[in-house]
């Protein structure tokens, strides 16, 4: 029974070590969601402002003949995958890769050190992807689209819904395709032409998807690691309780049979 016991102990030191653990990855994560939060507002504002100043050129007729425009025959389906740095996310990292499953000859473009040491890529780009790194990404997508080698070019990421709910997302953001509503051009000029502002415009405004997406996965990883952190600790905190519990009930047992047998040995 004694075994029993120190058994219960080591265990129960063992589980609350990873309480310790999990709490504390959980005020880091807490942390850090407000700056999260803030950077995916700015991005999804500004992913709206570079759309709303691109749309008129979509939908102008003069611009219908541009490369970006057309989907190039016989070439590839280019995904850039956005996931996370670390662990300890819930579903967060096995979701994007799941959703993967539909577009199995894609090229594949990884952000995040999951999806790069999953891709074995060469170029990993990491936490901190920033303007600079998404405009270099944009024009090369962007060349790769205008010869040919990639018909659809997209960004699988995840959407943040609400604290509870995070889901996998995959935009196609080229070809351009024109909107649903016709947008009107306010009586705008645009010199030279609109044909050449729009294909001055395109690699800027897929940086300006590409940062969007990034800020908002890194939002979604943070609140997912947190509501993770916060499911584990009930859980280790409930594994102790009934570990105690069990660790009383055997001590109580060791106690009454060390009193049976000293009642029994005097009576003799």
């Amino acid at each position: 029974m004694g075994a029993d016991t120190k058994k219960l102990r080591n265990r129960i030191k063992s589980v609350d070590s990873t309480l310790h653990l999990t709490r504390a990855m959980g005020l880091v994560a807490s942390s850090k969601m407000r700056r999260a939060m803030e950077g995916m507002m700015k991005g999804r504002q500004y992913e709206a402002a570079v759309l709303q100043a691109i749309a008129p050129l979509m939908d102008s007729p003069e611009c219908q003949n541009s490369p970006y425009m057309k989907p190039a025959e016989g070439g590839k389906t280019c995904l850039v995958v956005i996931a996370g740095d670390r662990g300890l996310a819930g579903g967060y990292n096995a979701n994007i890769f799941r959703a993967l499953r539909e577009y199995p000859d894609s090229d594949i473009i990884p952000i995040g050190k999951r999806a790069c040491d999953r891709f074995h890529s060469e170029v990993c780009r990491a936490e901190g992807f920033d303007a600079r790194e998404a405009l270099g990404l944009s024009l090369e997508l962007c060349r790769k689209f205008r010869e040919g080698e990639y018909s659809r070019v997209g960004i699988l990421g995840t959407r943040y819904l609400s604290m509870l709910s995070q889901q996998p997302e995959i935009r196609f953001v080229l070809p351009l395709t024109r909107s649903e509503q016709s947008t009107s051009k306010g009586g705008m000029i645009y010199e030279p032409d609109e044909l050449t502002i729009l294909e001055a415009a395109v690699p800027e405004y897929v940086a300006g998807l590409l940062v969007s997406a990034a800020r908002e996965s890194f939002a979604c990883e943070i609140v997912a690691r947190r509501t993770a952190m916060d499911s584990a600790g009930k859980n280790a905190q409930e594994m102790i309780d009934k570990l105690q519990l069990e660790y009383n009930r055997a001590r109580q047992s060791a106690i009454t049979q060390e009193i049976t047998e000293i009642v029994a040995g005097s009576g003799t």
